[in-house]
Order: structure tokens, then C-alpha cells, then sequence
């Protein structure tokens, strides 16, 4: 009896301990990302033709190419002159199996923007996740929305 006791313990153990390590790795997410502006304000500045600031929340749909989707929450500020300048902000993806918090920063020139991701932390299936990212504006056909191309490299301990 002891004997079948410590079998099943070492073999429930094991299970345990590939499960964990499933999801431990190097993983790569692409998606569009379409956002909208929930409590955003821009200010001009005084004496400076084409200077603003903006900052608020946003929130912002992430749609992958087999259907999968994903929620973004977020917050950014920008320093723009004339539509170019630079932005940054701090985002929250949930997706289905966890979430992903991640500092951003990047700059817009001639309409397009780019930047780059840096994952502070996960939960779920991205617990305790570290990584980068890539951020590119989208060719947009919509009004009062913007289009993003995103790519995220997420490491998950055990890599």
C-alpha cells in the first residue's frame, strides 16, 4: 500500500511539474490591434503653432489572424508637433489564457507611428512573463480609431 501511495504521489508530482513547464518558454503573439480613445485630452500650447499634449485612457480590441481575441486597457501620453513626436504609455492585454502588462514607447513621423514593448509582468499563462515588443501603425480606413500591427516576444520562467 505505501508503495502504490509514494507511485501515485511521485506520479501526480510529475504531472504537476510538466504542466508548469508547458508554458514556460519563448512565445510570439502578432495581432491587429484596433483602439479608441476613452478619456483622452489634448491641450495646444500657447504660442507654438501645431504643439500639443495629450494623455488619457484608452481601450483598444487585439484580433488575431485564427479569430482569437484579446482586450487592451491602456494609458498614453504624447508631445506631438505638427502630427510628429513622441508617445508612451503602460498597457494591459487579456487574453483567454492570462494577462500582459507592458511599458510602451514610440514616435510618430509623417502619420506613421513605431515603437517598442517592454513586458513587465504576466498572470494566467504569461505569469511572471519578461519580453519585448514591437509596435507599427496599420494602414486605417476607419475614422476616430487607429490601426496597429503588434508582435510581443513573451518569456515565461524556465527560459
Amino acid at each position: 500500500m505505501r508503495m502504490r501511495s509514494a507511485s501515485y504521489f511521485l506520479s501526480a508530482a510529475l504531472a504537476a511539474a510538466a504542466a508548469s513547464n508547458a508554458l514556460a518558454g519563448e512565445q510570439v503573439l502578432e495581432f491587429k490591434l484596433i483602439t479608441k480613445p476613452i478619456d483622452f485630452k489634448v491641450t495646444e500650447a500657447a504660442n507654438i503653432e501645431g504643439q500639443i499634449v495629450a494623455s488619457g485612457k484608452l481601450f483598444g480590441v487585439a484580433v488575431f489572424k485564427d479569430g482569437r481575441i484579446g482586450v487592451k486597457e491602456f494609458v498614453n501620453s504624447s508631445d506631438m508637433l505638427k502630427g510628429s513626436g513622441s508617445f508612451f504609455g503602460y498597457s494591459t492585454y487579456t487574453f483567454e489564457d492570462g494577462s500582459i502588462t507592458a511599458r510602451y514607447t514610440g514616435t510618430t513621423k509623417d502619420g506613421k507611428s513605431t515603437g517598442e514593448y517592454t513586458i513587465l509582468s504576466g498572470t494566467g499563462g504569461y505569469a511572471n512573463a519578461t519580453g519585448t515588443g514591437a509596435i507599427e501603425s496599420a494602414p486605417n480606413p476607419f475614422k476616430g480609431v487607429n490601426l496597429y500591427n503588434i508582435k510581443l516576444v513573451i518569456k515565461t520562467p524556465g527560459t
